[in-house]
């Protein structure tokens, strides 16, 4: 009941706010708030145009390993800017958009039968440059990191090396695109460190800013009636 109070005075008090950018993602009079406390998850669409399970993506590197096959094995091969490999007797594949095991099977399929019998292949992710997080704000190194498997808020700041020495741990802001819609969440990571509420997912793609003053903005007039953050505040942010 608290949180849902909170929602809707933050709709009321951004009605009367001015037309601040915030990079390039919509004026402060365009936000849409919604009543809940959860930043929903992207799709695999959002995840993929730039999954859980990963996603192959353009320029990543994979090690391709046949069984019992040593001229097909230990194979390190790079994803082109089009997502796509060349592997010895199955061609160009397009692996792009692919899970791992989805390469796997669709390697299997084009070595079966004319080349190897019961082809058993292993897909591994070496290097990834195409699911990554972008953490910003009062890290001590910010920048761009792989999300493999499940990672999160914590977790990202951890892989940042942490908070730097003037951080604001009640001003983690997460944005989002959601179906193509841009929604941005913020957090009290102090709050999250001592069970208040759970520690929020985050996935490719988003961006995590910790401590920016521009990012809080948004959420200045919700805060002035309830400065403790101990729920996440969720906004969706459209371009009218």
């Amino acid at each position: 009941m608290r949180n849902r109070f909170l929602l809707l005075i933050l709709s009321t008090a951004l009605a009367s706010c001015g037309s601040s950018q915030l990079g390039g993602a919509g004026s402060v009079s365009d936000v849409k708030v919604v009543e809940s406390d959860v930043l929903p998850e992207p799709t695999r669409l959002d995840l993929f145009e730039q999954n859980r399970p990963y996603l192959i993506g353009p320029f990543d590197k994979l090690t391709i390993d046949v069984f019992g096959i040593e001229e097909l094995s230990k194979q390190e091969v790079q994803t082109d800017a089009g997502g796509r490999i060349s592997f010895p007797l199955a061609g160009i594949i397009t692996a792009a958009g692919k899970t791992p095991g989805e390469l796997e099977e669709e390697i299997e399929s084009r070595l079966r039968g004319q080349y190897v019998r019961d082809p058993q292949v292993t897909v591994n992710l070496k290097e990834t440059v195409s699911q990554v997080v972008t953490i910003d704000g009062q890290v001590r190194e910010p920048g761009l990191y792989p999300v493999i498997g499940r990672m999160t808020l914590m977790r990202a700041v951890a892989v940042a090396k942490g908070t730097a020495e003037f951080a604001k741990l009640d001003d983690v802001v997460i944005f989002r695109t959601v179906n193509g819609q841009k929604m941005a969440a913020l957090y009290n990571l102090k709050a999250i460190r001592r069970g208040y509420y759970n520690d929020p997912e985050v996935f490719a793609n988003d961006v995590v800013v910790v401590g920016d003053s521009q990012a809080r903005r948004l959420f200045k007039d919700a805060l002035q009636i309830a400065p403790t953050l101990l729920t996440p505040l969720v906004y969706i942010l459209t371009n009218n």
